[in-house]
C-alpha cells in the first residue's frame, strides 16, 4: 500500500490521521481488548501516540523499541534465521515482531513496524519509505507492505505515516477478534 492509498482509505472512512490514537483507545476500551507494540523505524511513535490519550493505561501495557537486531531477537522473539535470511526489513520479521510482542505482553493485538525511514539506508530492492507493519492476534498473523516514500516524503513524514498505518490496522483488528 502506498501513502496516497492509506490517506485515501482514511478519507473514505472519514478518519483524520491525528484522531487515530483516540479512536483506537476508545475502541479497545469498548471491546475490553489490549494492544502492545514492537517498533523499529517508528522508534516509539506508536507507543507515544497511544499513551498520549487519557485512559490508555486500561488498554496498553507494553511497547518495545527494538531498533537493533539483537533486541528484535532477544526481547521480541524474532528468529535469528529470519533476520539472517530475510533481513530486519521484511514481512517475516514484521510478523514475528508482532507475534512476539503479543505473546510477551499477553495483549490481544500485537503491532510492529520495521522499515527504512531514510534518508540513508535505502537500496534498489529496499527503498527509503519501505515499511512492513506486522499484525498479530489469536486468530492470525500478517504483515502489510507499505511504500511511504512517495512525493518526496522525508524521514519524519515516513515515520508519521507508518505510525498512522499501524494505528489504523490495530483499529481494524478489534472487530475481527470479537468485541
Amino acid at each position: 500500500m502506498k501513502a496516497t492509498e492509506l490517506l485515501e482509505l482514511l478519507a473514505q472512512e472519514n478518519i483524520e490521521e491525528k484522531e487515530l490514537p483516540r479512536l483506537l483507545v476508545e475502541a479497545l476500551t469498548r471491546a475490553k481488548k489490549r494492544v502492545a507494540t514492537a517498533e523499529s523505524c517508528t522508534g516509539g511513535m506508536i507507543s507515544a501516540a497511544i499513551t498520549s490519550v487519557s485512559g490508555a493505561s486500561a488498554v496498553f501495557d507494553c511497547g518495545v523499541c527494538s531498533y537493533a537486531n539483537f533486541i528484535k531477537h532477544k526481547v521480541v522473539g524474532v528468529k535469528e534465521e529470519t533476520l539472517n535470511t530475510y533481513g530486519a526489513v521484511s514481512d517475516r520479521t514484521a510478523a514475528e515482531m508482532a507475534r512476539g510482542i503479543r505473546l510477551l505482553s499477553g495483549a490481544d493485538i500485537g503491532i510492529s513496524t520495521t522499515g527504512i525511514a531514510g534518508p540513508l539506508g535505502g537500496s534498489q530492492y529496499k527503498p527509503v519509505g519501505l515499511v512492513y507493519i506486522g499484525v498479530s492476534t489469536p486468530l492470525g498473523l500478517r504483515a502489510e507492505k507499505m511504500l511511504l516514500g512517495e512525493n518526496g516524503a522525508d524521514r519524519e513524514r515516513i515515520r508519521e505515516l507508518a505510525t498512522a498505518a499501524a494505528l489504523y490496522f490495530a483499529l481494524k483488528e478489534i472487530g475481527k477478534i470479537g468485541c
